[in-house]
This record gives structure tokens, sequence and C-alpha cells, in this order.
């Protein structure tokens, strides 16, 4: 099997002035270009029976003595290949912050609460036409080190596996009228043609009365149209 390839031109450059530590981890020689074999071009596969029953619900997956804190979101959509094809039994993972803008990880020290009855990670799998669905609370924005003031806005990072090594896509999801997105460098290092398929949008046909706001959000592994990696 043969993909297309990425679309270098749609995605962030691996060094970036304005995003600090790339300065010291991005390559500065040029890449070195491998053929991939047998282990690139085939699997993984998956289908729910992978998953716990509640992998796909961030409101209930970390749950000890009551309902996490924050705005309950749904986010669904499709995940497609270069062609435009959907994508089946394919594994999304999903990791964010709490709706304080905390991780649950020792290296995070923002001085705000972490939520005991929250997790912030899950994985859901593409259904037989590439559809994915999952259940978590809207993040908060947070603090980082990048520059004087600097905030990060409210984003979910989503790793999928598509359908091969070759095609695995890392990328984050961003909300509909922010206004730290024009103050980001890193979603400002993706460049400016490509930028909106990294926003998802807000869809009230998606959204269940009373119970969560919905969004949807495609995503698409390699070729012209595809969703840009992660800087």
């Amino acid at each position: 099997m043969t993909y297309s390839a990425r679309d270098w031109e749609a995605n962030a450059a691996f060094v970036d002035p304005e995003y600090k530590s790339t300065r010291l981890r991005g390559p500065t020689e040029p890449l070195v270009k491998l053929s991939g074999g047998l282990s690139e071009h085939t699997g993984p596969m998956f289908d729910a029976a992978a998953l716990h029953p509640l992998d796909d619900n961030l409101t209930k997956n970390g749950v000890r003595n009551g309902e996490p804190l924050g705005e309950r979101i749904v986010v669904t959509g499709r995940v497609l290949d270069d062609g435009g094809h959907p994508v089946p039994n394919t594994m999304i993972e999903i990791w964010q912050s709490n709706a304080a803008g905390r991780y649950v990880h020792s290296v995070d020290h923002h001085d705000a609460p972490l939520d005991p009855n929250f997790l912030g990670a899950g994985r859901c799998v593409t259904d037989a036409n590439g559809l994915y669905r999952y259940y978590t609370i809207k993040p908060g924005a947070y603090p980082w080190r990048n520059h004087t003031n600097a905030w990060r806005p409210a984003h979910i990072h989503l790793s999928v596996f598509g359908n091969a090594i070759a095609s695995r896509l890392i990328t984050q999801m961003y909300f509909p009228g922010d206004p730290l997105l024009a103050l980001d460098p890193i979603f400002k290092a993706t460049p400016a043609q490509a930028r909106e398929r990294l926003i998802a949008g807000f869809d009230i046909d998606v959204t269940e009365e009373a119970f969560a706001l919905g969004y949807r959000f495609d995503i698409v592994l390699r070729g012209p149209l595809a969703t840009p990696t992660e800087a």
C-alpha cells in the first residue's frame, strides 16, 4: 500500500522562532527519507472490544466520588484517509487538561486545582463509517513559559493511528471563537491556510439537550487536506 506524502506546507516548521522549545528540540539538518517496510504499511487495527466501556467517556472514567467539574461536551467526527475515504476501526487516544487548565501529570505545577474525578485521558475507536465520538469536559486555558504572560488556548490532544503506522497523526483540536488563538505561537506555527483545520465546529445537532454541548471535528490523515500535525 502507498500513502500520499504529507503536505508539509500545511504543517508547522520543525523550528519556529516564536515557539521557544522548538529551538532546542527541532532538527536543524535536512531530514533523511526512509523507505517504509511491512511494519510501517500494516496495522495496527482495533475494534470496540479493545476499549474499556468507559474509555470514550472522560466524564465517567475518572469518577471517584462525584461528577467532574466543568462544562460537559461531546465531540464527534470522521477519520478519513488521503483519498477522502472513511477509516474504520482506528484508535484515537485523547488527553487534555481539566476545566481549570491542569493536567494530571507530575511535571504540571500550574497553580490550579486538580479534579479528583477527572483523569483527562481516554480512547475511542471509529466505526465502520470512520465515525468516532467521545464525551469530556471542556479544557481550561493555562499559562506556560514560552514568553511573558503566555497562555495556551483551550485544546484537546489527539493521537490517531490510522490504518497503518505510516499514517499515524498527532494533533491538537481547538475551540471556535477563542481569543487566545491569535496569541498562541503553537497554533500560529501552523501556516495560516491550514489553521482552520485545527478548529472544531460547534454543532447544535450534536449537542445533547440538557447534558452536553456538541462539537464536530473531522480528521484527515495525509494528503492535500490533511489535518496539520502537532508542532
